[in-house]
């Protein structure tokens, strides 16, 4: 009984950490800035990070994202290393307003080729990607522990 209850739980823990089905398959382990210095047109890739900017277009959205590398469940990490900037675009409209500034995102897709655009006043060269799939994760919600100690057990200050 002990074991069954065990592989339940093992089971169930593990489905909490599982990439969603959408993002699962086979993507190549190329990051951003390493396709732009390979030229590296035509790679399947999973990528994401944080929503830079969302541009409606009129048959499209296009995504400016800050990579970041991905956890096992393929959720984007805390950003504290970039893995470079990339733009995804995807047929149809994406309400900028949901899809904001900020917010973590999945992608899925084959870099269909490279664009410059200005940073700041730095040149920096994008590997735009075809999305397949675009994956907006909720919001996380940091959760604070506070430990309050009873009044009247020993080491009570006097």
């Amino acid at each position: 009984m002990k074991t069954a209850a065990l592989v339940a739980l093992s089971l169930a823990l593990a489905a909490c950490a599982s990439t969603p089905k959408p993002l699962q398959g086979q993507f190549s382990t190329l990051q951003p800035d390493a396709a732009v210095q390979r030229n590296a047109a035509g790679e399947l890739v999973r990528w994401g990070g944080q929503i830079v900017n969302v541009v409606p277009k009129s048959d499209r959205s296009c995504f400016e994202i800050v990579s970041t590398q991905l956890g096992s469940d393929s959720r984007p990490l805390r950003l504290n290393h970039s893995e470079g900037r990339f733009i995804a675009c995807r047929s149809g409209f994406y309400e900028p307003e949901v899809f904001n500034t900020g917010r973590e995102i999945t992608i899925t897709g084959r870099i269909d080729g490279f664009e410059t655009r200005k940073v700041g006043e730095f040149d920096y060269r994008y590997p735009h990607v075809n999305a397949d799939v675009v994956y907006l994760w909720p919001v996380r919600d940091d959760v604070r522990v506070i430990v309050e100690r009873p009044y009247g057990y020993w080491g009570y200050w006097w």
